[in-house]
Order: structure tokens, then C-alpha cells, then sequence
């Protein structure tokens, strides 16, 4: 197998490339120009979301040998390749971490053999854990509250030792609530906008988990996507830094079930922060980004996509 790039043409490589995130990455490398390689077992991604301009390859994170010539001599990775979800991680932790912490090392692995210029790892905002405090800054002392943000965690600081012992270039994107076209509605684990949207389609109340006044910073997908490309070329970044992704507003539950419209329910409660609030002055300070799709607008986008009124 040949993954060598064409003369003049970098060459990108995007873990979890069919995934909900992933796969708006892949449209942004591809429309800039990249050789765009995507890595995705299909486990949770869909075949429907690959780019057809890019170069799938059916692989698993966790088997190096299968991804390390895939990878080789890309200028960057985009690691966004997990077993998501808090909840799914409560139940299986052994395969989350299996998912999360194993794959991360392989896909670290693989870009140092491969000579890559930078890693792009997705993180989460869940490693913050329940705080006292807000906005959520990236120097808080991280204390997630699952094994999903312990996982993602993990992540970060195994990116950020690669930067120092092996001279790996790294950095990652800690992202809060990410919403927008192509995300999973299906599940026990899907998250709270496309069940709503979900519901809302079916003429369905919307269900809330405790007594829906939690909050969370909701962040559109291609805002997301932008923020990779921006700290895959910024100069500023390289050396395993952690930086918020978020929106720096946040919404209770219920005034986003009343964004989306109908009735509601509440279910008992689950173990999850109750707030979440991004301090997104590092990701302007680095990378020179700032989000450009509001809540309402991004909702009124899905709301129409749905067919929902």
C-alpha cells in the first residue's frame, strides 16, 4: 500500500474520519487542497459521512502496524478517532479506555515513526470534571468525573510528553457540547440536541435529565473543524499545549429544549457537571480563532434539516 504523498500536495491524515467531527475536518482538508487519508473502522462512524475526494482506509487506532504506513510522512494527523460518550465509558470502561488511551498511544507512535509535523488531538471538556469556578480556563487542575474525562485527559498528557521526550509537534483542542449537521440522534448515549430533535421529529416530548437547569457551552461542528486547521498551522502552538474550544456562552437545558420547541418531561438525574462554561481567550491569544455560529443559528439550521418547525 502506497500513502505516500503526490509532489506538492501535503498530505493529512484524519482519525475517525467518517465520525460526526471527523468527517467536517475531512471536508475542510479537502476543500483546502490536502491529500486528505481518513482511518475510521466504522464502529460509530458511517460510510455515508466519507468525502468521496478522500482516501479511506478500514482500520482500527489500536493496531499500529495497520496504521503506521497510512500515516507516514503526513504532514498532519487529526486525531479525533474514540469511543465517546460519559455515559458509555460509566458502563464499559474497559473498552472506552481501551478506545481512548490505547489508540491515542498508537496514533502517537505511528506520527513519530512517520516523521509527522503535528498531531491535532481531539480532547474534551469533560476532563475539567464538576468546578467551582467559571469560565473553565485551561489552567484549572483538571478532575473529571468519568472515565470518558479521565480518558481524554490521559490523552492530552501523553500528546504533550510526545512533544517533549520524542520532539513530536502536538497540541490539543478541548471541546465543549459539539453540536451540528451529522450528529448521532440514535442511542441510550446520543447527545441532548439530536435527542431533542429526534423527539421533536417523532411528536414526542422532549426528555430532561434532572431539573434541566445545568448548563453547557454548545459549540458547532465547523467552527470545531476550523479551529483544527487553524492549530495544525499555527506557529504559536506545537509543544503539547491544551486549549479550550467553546462557544464562551452557555444555556441551560431548558432553554435549549425551548430553542427546539414542544413539550418536555424530566428524567432522574445522572452523574455529569452541572455547569460548563469555556474561557476561549487561549484559542484567540494562538490560533486567532473565535466561534461564528450561534446557538440559535446553528439550531434553526438543524431545525430546518429535520424538517422540524
Amino acid at each position: 500500500m502506497d500513502t505516500r504523498s503526490h509532489k506538492g500536495v501535503r498530505k493529512v491524515v484524519v482519525t475517525g474520519g467518517a465520525g460526526f467531527i471527523g468527517s467536517h475536518i475531512v471536508d475542510l482538508c479537502v476543500e483546502r487542497g490536502f491529500e486528505t487519508h481518513i482511518i475510521d473502522d466504522l464502529s460509530s462512524g458511517k460510510e455515508a459521512h466519507i468525502n468521496k475526494k478522500a482516501i479511506f482506509h478500514t482500520a482500527d487506532v489500536k493496531n499500529r502496524d495497520a496504521i503506521t504506513p497510512i500515516i507516514a510522512g503526513a504532514t498532519y494527523v487529526f486525531h479525533t478517532a474514540a469511543r465517546a460518550r460519559v455515559q458509555f465509558s460509566i458502563e464499559h470502561p474497559i473498552k472506552s479506555t481501551e478506545a481512548n488511551v490505547i489508540g491515542t498511544l498508537m496514533v502517537l507512535m505511528a506520527a513519530r515513526d512517520g516523521k509527522v509535523k503535528r498531531v491535532v488531538y481531539s480532547a474534551s471538556s469533560s476532563a475539567y470534571g464538576e468546578q467551582t469556578n467559571m469560565p473553565l480556563r485551561e489552567d484549572m487542575t483538571p478532575d473529571p468525573l468519568s472515565p470518558y474525562g479521565l480518558q481524554k485527559h490521559v490523552g492530552e498528557l501523553y500528546a504533550r510528553v510526545w512533544s517533549k521526550v520524542y520532539g513530536l509537534p502536538t497540541v490539543s483542542l478541548r471541546y465543549f457540547n459539539v453540536y451540528g449537521p451529522r450528529l448521532d440522534p440514535e442511542g441510550a448515549y446520543a447527545l441532548v440536541i439530536g435527542k431533542f430533535l429526534k423527539q421533536r421529529k417523532e411528536g414526542k416530548p422532549l426528555t430532561i435529565t434532572g431539573d434541566g437547569t445545568q448548563t453547557r457551552d454548545f459549540t458547532h461542528v465547523r467552527d470545531v473543524a476550523r479551529a483544527n486547521l487553524l492549530a495544525a498551522e499555527s506557529k504559536n502552538v506545537g509543544q503539547g499545549e491544551v486549549i479550550n474550544i467553546g462557544a464562551g456562552r452557555n444555556v441551560s437545558i431548558n432553554a435549549l429544549a425551548k430553542l427546539i420547541g414542544g413539550p418536555v418531561v424530566h428524567e432522574k438525574p445522572r452523574l455529569e457537571p452541572h455547569d460548563t462554561l469555556a474561557d476561549n481567550l487561549l484559542a484567540k491569544k494562538f490560533l486567532d480563532w473565535k466561534p461564528e455560529i450561534t446557538l440559535e443559528k446553528g439550531i434553526a439550521e438543524l431545525k430546518t434539516v429535520w424538517g422540524v418547525r
